[in-house]
């Protein structure tokens, strides 16, 4: 699973990055998607992402996560597990 957190100072370049993540995982809070890409997916959203920035105004971070990491993430609040973490998680 790849996590997705970003912090865009710009309106509307983070409803585009928004919009683009949206095609391809799942939002989990405001500025965090989880996303289950294999790696040609990965390199042409990061691609994407980097074109759609400022990257002297804005941050974009990128976490990977295997299985075992995946089944210890731990959530508090509202919400839930991503309708998909059935699938991951073992």
């Amino acid at each position: 699973m790849l996590v997705i957190c970003y912090d865009i100072a710009d309106d509307r370049r983070r409803n585009r990055v928004a919009r683009l993540l949206e095609g391809h995982g799942e939002r989990v809070q405001e500025s965090v998607f989880e996303c289950h890409l294999d790696a040609a997916r990965v390199r042409q959203l990061k691609a994407a992402v980097d074109a759609a920035i400022d990257p002297h105004a804005d941050r974009v971070r990128y976490y990977s996560l295997c299985r075992k990491d995946v089944a210890l993430v731990i959530c508090h609040g509202t919400g839930g597990a991503p309708a998909d973490a059935a699938d991951v998680l073992i």
